[in-house]
């Protein structure tokens, strides 16, 4: 779950939602290493995020979503970024 704006949303990487994120990204792997590293970048993981939401708030835009993640704080969305990338390579 990651808490934006004040609502819990559900993050699932589903094979639509991981091919989505690759076209607008590039490889997953080259995604994942550079999140090892400490190289990704906040749109990168913002983009991650949106494409793996279950389900979209009505009227919230990828850029409200994107501010809502930064003013929550990049701390606070680490957590859901390491699940959401172990999910990616380990499969459910």
């Amino acid at each position: 779950m990651l808490r934006v704006a004040g609502v819990s949303l559900v993050v699932r990487p589903s094979f639509s939602a991981l091919v989505a994120a690759e076209q607008e990204l590039g490889p997953l792997f080259a995604l994942v290493e550079r999140a090892a590293e400490g190289r990704l970048a906040i749109g990168e993981m913002v983009a991650l995020f949106w494409h793996c939401l279950a389900e979209r708030p009505e009227g919230m835009t990828r850029d409200g979503f994107g501010e809502a993640v930064v003013a929550g704080g990049v701390a606070a969305a680490t957590p859901v970024l390491r699940t959401l990338i172990r999910q990616i390579l380990a499969g459910r």
